[in-house]
């Protein structure tokens, strides 16, 4: 049995993170959860019991933590996750901050979990939309070969936290946004984070080069167009492969249906097809629309729904956990 910990555990992630925790029923010894703020002194169940929060300091990790999930901003991970690593506590953390570092694995259980041992003291989560693509594409890519890969995305507002929701019944209602640029309601905004000097956005470059350290293919050909959409949960992605080698449909289909945590769901002329209102409260990632890119050779479309705050996020977050408390 392990100590647990969660690093900002009354936010939207972090909330998740223990729900999750709870459902898969880890054998956990001692559960600590932590945060700042007004969170600082609520209290949770968890598993029949109650739990306080306590505040985020430096000294937290004194108490012999295993394992500690980190749903915090890029700043409060740089601070916190060098310290608890340094005390013996492995972070499993959400934030972009050590995704691209070259001694921090970069992981999604179902594609590069042994990726998780080779760990010095911090492991990263990464970007909700890499996580439901890279389920989806691995094991074709493992078949196939990719040679190019076109991702267009139509992500839900939750990917900007509860200020993303809020945005959206908001402009809804017709008042101003004040989290996003434009109203989200009734629109799509074609800009996630800052945009860089090549033109591309910080979440298309994410997926971009997250996508290689996943795949451990540096050299792959990627492009990305990422979007935000008035949805609530759930992120859904068009993505188009160009293999090295040729495939059959059908043979397509079959690695798809039994690869792990995908449920397909590719009928469309009986509108079967995943769409992410019912995926929602899930953590699978869900394929359809599979066919054929008729403009290139050994080229095909999917289209891969998941539910971003859980499998996204804190379901992955606590699946890396799993496979460490396993070991």
């Amino acid at each position: 049995m392990k100590k647990i910990g969660i690093l900002g555990a009354a936010g939207m992630v972090g909330s998740t993170m223990l729900k999750v925790l709870e459902e898969r029923d880890l054998a956990i010894s001692e559960l600590f959860l932590f945060d700042v703020g007004a969170a600082v002194g609520k209290t949770v169940t968890f598993k029949g019991k109650t739990v306080t929060i306590e505040e985020s300091k430096e000294d937290i990790f004194d108490r012999g933590i295993d394992i500690c999930l980190f749903a915090v901003d890029t700043p409060i991970s740089q601070k916190y996750a060098p310290i608890a690593a340094a005390k013996g506590c492995v972070v499993v953390d959400n934030s972009s901050a050590w995704r691209m570092e070259d001694d921090v694995p970069l992981v999604v259980p179902e594609v590069n979990g042994d990726d998780i041992f080779a760990n010095k003291g911090i492991i990263s989560s990464p970007n909700c939309s890499t996580i439901q693509a890279c389920v989806a594409i691995a094991p074709l890519h493992r078949a196939f070969g990719i040679k190019r890969l076109i991702y267009s995305t139509y992500q839900s507002v939750s990917g900007a936290g509860m200020a993303g929701i809020a945005d959206l019944t908001r402009t809804v209602k017709g008042d101003a946004p004040q989290c996003f640029p434009y109203p989200i309601g009734g629109n799509v905004i074609p800009r996630i984070d800052v945009v860089g000097d090549d033109g591309y956005t910080g979440e298309e470059t994410k997926m971009i080069e997250e996508t290689r350290k996943i795949l451990h293919s540096p050299d792959m050909k990627i492009t990305a167009t990422t979007v935000r959409v008035p949805v609530e949960i759930g992120h859904s992605e068009s993505i188009n492969l160009t293999f090295e080698k040729s495939f059959e449909l059908d043979e397509v289909r079959e690695i798809l249906k039994n690869a792990p945590g995908i449920i397909l769901n590719d009928d469309p002329k009986n509108e079967g097809y995943p769409t992410p209102r019912e995926i929602a409260g899930t953590d699978e990632v869900y394929v359809g629309r599979i066919r054929r890119d008729m403009s290139a050779e050994n080229s095909l479309n999917i289209w891969v729904v998941a539910d971003n705050v859980r499998k996204g996020a804190a379901t992955n977050a606590v699946q890396i956990a799993q496979k460490l408390s396993n070991a």
